[in-house]
């Protein structure tokens, strides 16, 4: 009688690290960002975005209060205002007029900063949905939106030193009628572009070589992935080019206005 032939073992399936914390997801997107993102490979939920959120909002806030107390968001206004394509009609209008125009855009402006957490889930969301479908047409990308969402929100993380140190510039003293909040601190070529003699669109475009943008976009890449078969630097590069194409459009619009 022939001896019932003997079956391969079946392999075992591969363990799953340990999900990191909140926290440690936030530490190492800034020492070791594989580590985070292939965290959110195999434990991301919904909610993985809040907690950067939640941080990046409140430096955010903590930026703006400080922009009100050393400087005034009329103060900024006026700084706006003086670098527009509108500045020579603004100084024809007669004073009345142009308190109730400053009056107007000073509470625009204060209702944006203070509102900049809520525009940060929009911004992020726009740019996720677009990445994100870029990288599931072009390569099959297996990363799931929550996760793409996810990588986002971690990749916005380095923001928050622009922020710290604008805080500080504030506090360390600032040329009030020199301020720029668009552009706090020089950690990007426009910084030290002098706006007199520089074209509008050159100035936004030279605003790309920001040191803080160029690790946002490598963070992404590492998170596409880690979290996908797609190489690191076809990930990267993928997202180069939507941030060039970005900035392109945006800087039409500065030109334009």
């Amino acid at each position: 009688m022939a001896a019932a032939p003997v079956l391969p073992a079946s392999a075992a399936p591969t363990p799953q690290p340990a999900p990191l914390s909140q926290a440690a997801r936030i530490v190492n997107t800034f020492i070791a960002p594989s580590k985070t993102f292939t965290d959110l490979r195999y434990h991301a939920r919904w909610s993985s975005f809040v907690t950067p959120w939640i941080v990046i909002a409140t430096f955010s806030v903590l930026f703006f209060v400080s922009v009100g107390k050393q400087v005034g968001f009329e103060q900024v206004a006026k700084n706006a205002i003086a670098r527009s394509s509108r500045a020579d009609q603004f100084d024809k209008l007669p004073a009345d007029q142009q308190a109730r125009s400053l009056g107007i855009q000073t509470t625009i402006l204060r209702v944006a900063t203070y509102g900049s957490p809520l525009f940060v889930l929009f911004y992020a969301l726009m740019a996720t949905l677009a990445l994100w479908l870029t990288f599931k047409l072009a390569f099959e990308a297996e990363t799931s939106f929550g996760q793409a969402y996810a990588i986002t929100m971690f990749s916005l993380l380095p923001g928050i030193i622009g922020g710290i140190l604008g805080t500080i510039a504030l506090f360390a003293g600032v040329n009030p009628e020199g301020f720029d909040i668009r552009n706090p601190v020089g950690t990007n070529l426009a910084y030290y572009l002098d706006p007199e003699t520089t074209g509008k669109f050159v100035r936004a475009m030279a605003s790309s070589l920001d040191i803080l943008s160029i690790w946002t976009i490598v963070l992404i890449g590492i998170g596409y992935a880690c979290t996908s078969k797609v190489k690191r630097s076809t990930a990267i590069i993928t997202v180069t080019v939507w941030f060039l194409v970005f900035k392109l459009v945006s800087s039409g619009f500065a030109a334009a206005f």
